[in-house]
C-alpha cells in the first residue's frame, strides 16, 4: 500500500471527555483536504476510558486510523516519538487531543509545506490560558532562545508540521529525554511559522503543571546547550575573584584597625550567599549528570502493549 500524503500524530492521556469531539472535527477537517492521510493515536497509559474509545474509533474508521497502546505512562514526547516511528506519511503533523488547537487549521501548515518549508511551527493567535502560564511561557521562551539559539515564537504550541526527512533523522536519535520541536528545528534547513487559532480546553484539565513546565525547560536547556554550565563557570571565576579581594580587604582592616565585631553578620550574609551559589551550581551539574545517567542505562523509551491497525497499514 502506498504511503499516505499526511500523517497526524496525537498523544492521548486521560482524554475521554474530549475524544468524541476531537473525532467529529478532526476527520471532517482531514476529509476536506482531499488527500490521503492516516491518524496515529498513542494512548499514553490512560487510566480512564480513553483506550476503549480509541479502539472504538479504530473499528469505525480502520482504513485511516491506527492506535498504539502503551503499557504505562511514558510522557507526551515519548508518545509522539512512538508515533513518529510508525508514521508513513510524507508530511507529519503533531496535534494535542485537548482541542486547544483547532484541527481545521491543519491546512495552514500544509500550505507552508507545499511552499518548500521542511518545518512549520505555529503561533497561537490568542492564548486562552491562565495569566501565569502566559507569563511563564514568555519568560521561558526568551531564556531558551538566548541559551540554545533555537528560535520558536511559541514553544508551548504542539501543532507543528515536519517533513519526512526530519522525521527520519529524529527516528535515528536515541535520546531518552528531548524536546521534539527544538530537536526538529536543529535538523531543519528551511523552517517557518504560521499563526493558528487557540481555543479553551474542550473538557478535562491540563496535564501540565507549573512543575512540569519547569522540568520541560530544564530538559530543553540542558539537552541542547552547554551555555548554563559555561555561564556558571564564569560566575564561579568572578565570585572567586571577588571573594579573594574581600579576604584581602578584611585582612588589611584587621592589620591596620585591629579586631572588629561589627562585621560578623556581614560575613554570615556573604557566606550564605556563596553557599547558595554553590548549591545552585551543584543542582545544575546534577541536571547534566542525570541526563548522562539516563542515557547510559539504555532502557527503552516506551513499551507498547498493542497496535491496532489494518494489515495494509503494517510496515
Amino acid at each position: 500500500m502506498s504511503a499516505p500524503k499526511l500523517t497526524v500524530v496525537i498523544p492521548v492521556f486521560n482524554e475521554e471527555a474530549t475524544l468524541e469531539a476531537l473525532f467529529d472535527r478532526l476527520y471532517k477537517a482531514l476529509d476536506a483536504l482531499n488527500l490521503s492521510y492516516e491518524i496515529i493515536f498513542i494512548n499514553d497509559g490512560s487510566r480512564d476510558k480513553s483506550a476503549a474509545i480509541l479502539s472504538g474509533q479504530y473499528h469505525a474508521r480502520p482504513e485511516v486510523t491506527r492506535v498504539i497502546l502503551f503499557n504505562g505512562n511514558f510522557g507526551q514526547h515519548r508518545a509522539i516519538l512512538a508515533g513518529f516511528a510508525h508514521a508513513r506519511g510524507e508530511c507529519i503533523v503533531t496535534l494535542d487531543a485537548d482541542l486547544q488547537n483547532p484541527p481545521e487549521d491543519i491546512h495552514l501548515l500544509l500550505a507552508e509545506m507545499d511552499k518548500g518549508y521542511d518545518y512549520v511551527g505555529s503561533i497561537r493567535r490568542q492564548r486562552n490560558d491562565s495569566w501565569w502560564r502566559r507569563v511563564a511561557s514568555r519568560a521561558m521562551n526568551r531564556l531558551r532562545e538566548r541559551i540554545t539559539r533555537i528560535h520558536m515564537t511559541d514553544q508551548g504550541c504542539m501543532m507543528r508540521a515536519y517533513s519526512r526527512h526530519i522525521i527520519d533523522t529524529i527516528n535515528q536519535c536515541n535520546e531518552m529525554n528531548t524536546f521534539i520541536p527544538a530537536l526538529a528545528y536543529s535538523f531543519s534547513q528551511n523552517p517557518t511559522e504560521v499563526i493558528i487559532g487557540h481555543e479553551e480546553r474542550h473538557a478535562g484539565e491540563s496535564k501540565y503543571s507549573l512543575y512540569s513546565l519547569i522540568r520541560l525547560n530544564f530538559d530543553l536547556m540542558t539537552g541542547f546547550s552547554l551555555v548554563p554550565l559555561q555561564l556558571f563557570s564564569m560566575l564561579g571565576m568572578l565570585v572567586s575573584l571577588g571573594s579573594g579581594l574581600l579576604v584581602a580587604y578584611l585582612l588589611a582592616r584587621r592589620v591596620f584597625l585591629g579586631p572588629e565585631e561589627g562585621g560578623l553578620f556581614t560575613l554570615f550574609a556573604i557566606a550564605f550567599f556563596l553557599l547558595g551559589i554553590a548549591l545552585f551550581g551543584i543542582g545544575m551539574l546534577g541536571e547534566y549528570i542525570g541526563r548522562i545517567y539516563q542515557e547510559v542505562r539504555e532502557r527503552p523509551r516506551y513499551l507498547i502493549a498493542a497496535i491496532l491497525q489494518n494489515k495494509e497499514n503494517r510496515e
